[in-house]
């Protein structure tokens, strides 16, 4: 009875060094603080020269590619985020962060281990003995300093962290998706502009061939009517290689061979248009918006807690240890207290010199966090670079769109104007030639136009952090991993 007694007083007092006693060491973790403006300089000023703005409305970008309205670009952002294996990397990332906190968890808890044994033993002629042993050992070290809680919290800090890079993960995901898909429909365009000047040239060309048969044009205009056709016929080609780029490009963000998408997405399609609003929301909303920020506030909290645990070195640890033994002849009596032994007793361990180790340590987690911080302010201003850049983007290229619209109808006008007068021998054929690559040149500019403004989009779409709040795809299958 005295030794039970004992034995509950022992555990008893490390229950109450755990709770009690139990203080952190290390600085506590204070989120950062960041002086954003109050709104976005690049917000358009004169918002009437604009088919589409970004306003300062709340920020709900849940889906926004789905704004494009188009069916195939919204099929391909699914089946990416079903299996892109960038996604997956990260969603494994996120798996050993948590595994690792459990590792780090289990260390606050009591060891026990157990271990037997079987022998038999004799001499001569005499028949062998059985001898049965078992035993139990346990340890606990109590932390009292906060050693290990602090290094819990670095690891709870580190799944955040984690589990916010798959966030920024998807949002870079979803607008490489986008934006292979349109550079691809752009390209399409293009081809489709570059066939119908070469159509166009070829007639004038034929034009000129019989003007030239009856003596009413040059070998010089023949010669320049080639010129031009085959200088349009070369730029097919170069389109040819983009659109092909762009499909490979997009079969592997959706983990498919790189020629696989080619059959479905040949066909050429409209570049999709823009919605009349964008909710950009304000400057402050980015912090709390932006996984890439949120990580790396994480990580920052992570190394903070690290601290803890390196300046816990500096104190004594305490530990509680027991062992039992046991051994028998026979096996039905092993488990009997009589046939063994047992101990309980308690360990302080102190460092007292260790060549200034533990200071050193103490001064580099400190660095590291320090690190964490810059790297942190570093990442706030550059996703407020980001924002800027695209909002002025999307805002300029809108207003030299509605230029190159009327550039493209002048040049319409202008080429059927010079082709008359010179099917009419009213005008050299220099005209003609001149007004027809004035009118690819511009109907190009145009299209590109049209396909940079939705690229513009697609990018303050990613600068904003949109698109990780629908996780469905991804959250299942960790949540399944978990499990």
């Amino acid at each position: 009875m005295n030794s039970c007694l004992k034995f509950y007083l022992i555990a008893a007092f490390g229950l109450v060094l755990l709770t009690a006693g139990g203080c952190l060491v290390g600085p506590d973790y204070k989120p950062p603080q960041m002086t954003v403006p109050d709104e976005w300089g690049g917000l358009a000023q004169e918002p009437e020269v604009q088919a589409a703005r970004a306003t300062t409305q709340c920020s709900d970008l849940v889906g926004w590619w789905r704004e494009f309205k188009d069916p195939t670009l919204n099929g391909l952002v699914e089946q990416a985020l079903q299996a892109n294996l960038d996604l997956q990397i990260a969603e494994a990332r996120l798996r050993q962060a948590r595994a690792q906190r459990g590792v780090v968890a289990g260390d606050l808890w009591p060891a026990l281990a157990a271990s037997g044994s079987y022998r038999r033993s004799g001499s001569g002629e005499e028949g062998g003995q059985d001898r049965f042993q078992t035993g139990f050992d346990a340890a606990w070290e109590i932390d009292l300093f906060g050693g290990r809680r602090r290094n819990l919290e670095s690891a709870d800090a580190g799944v955040l962290a984690e589990l916010e890079n798959i966030r920024h993960v998807q949002v870079s995901l979803l607008a490489e998706v986008a934006r292979n898909y349109l550079l691809l429909r752009g390209t399409q365009q293009q081809i489709l502009i570059a066939q119908n000047n070469l159509a166009a040239q070829r007639q004038t060309l034929e034009i000129t061939r019989k003007r030239f048969a009856v003596g009413f044009a040059s070998a010089l205009d023949v010669a320049n009517a080639e010129i031009s056709v085959a200088a349009t016929e070369s730029q097919i080609p170069t389109f040819e290689i983009a659109r092909g780029q762009s499909i490979h490009a997009l079969s592997v963000l959706l983990a498919r061979p790189p020629v696989e998408l080619r059959g479905q997405l040949s066909p050429p399609g409209p570049v999709p248009g823009v919605p009349a609003e964008v909710p950009a929301g304000l400057p402050s909303d980015l912090l709390r918006r932006r996984p890439d920020i949120r990580a790396a506030e994480a990580r920052l909290h992570a190394a903070t807690a690290q601290i803890g645990v390196a300046v816990a070195d500096l104190f004594p640890v305490f530990s509680l240890t027991g062992a039992v033994n046991l051994a028998s002849d026979a096996l039905h009596s092993l488990l009997s207290l009589s046939q063994g032994s047992w101990e309980l007793g308690s360990l302080i361990v102190w460092p007292i010199f260790r060549g200034g180790a533990i200071r050193s340590n103490i001064r580099l987690q400190e660095a590291l966090r320090d690190e964490a911080f810059i790297t942190y302010q570093k990442t706030v201003l550059t996703a407020l670079q980001e924002v800027e850049d695209a909002l002025v983007a999307f805002e300029r290229e809108q207003r030299r769109y509605q230029d190159l619209i009327g550039a493209v109808d002048a040049s319409r006008r202008a080429t059927a104007l010079s082709l008359t007068l010179y099917t009419a021998g009213l005008s050299d054929f220099l005209n003609v030639l001149v007004a027809q690559r004035a009118l690819y040149n511009s109907e190009e500019a145009l299209v590109q136009s049209e396909q940079n403004i939705v690229l513009d989009l697609i990018a303050l779409y990613k600068a904003l952090g949109g698109g990780w709040e629908a996780l469905p795809l991804a959250e299942s299958r960790l949540e399944s991993s978990r499990k």
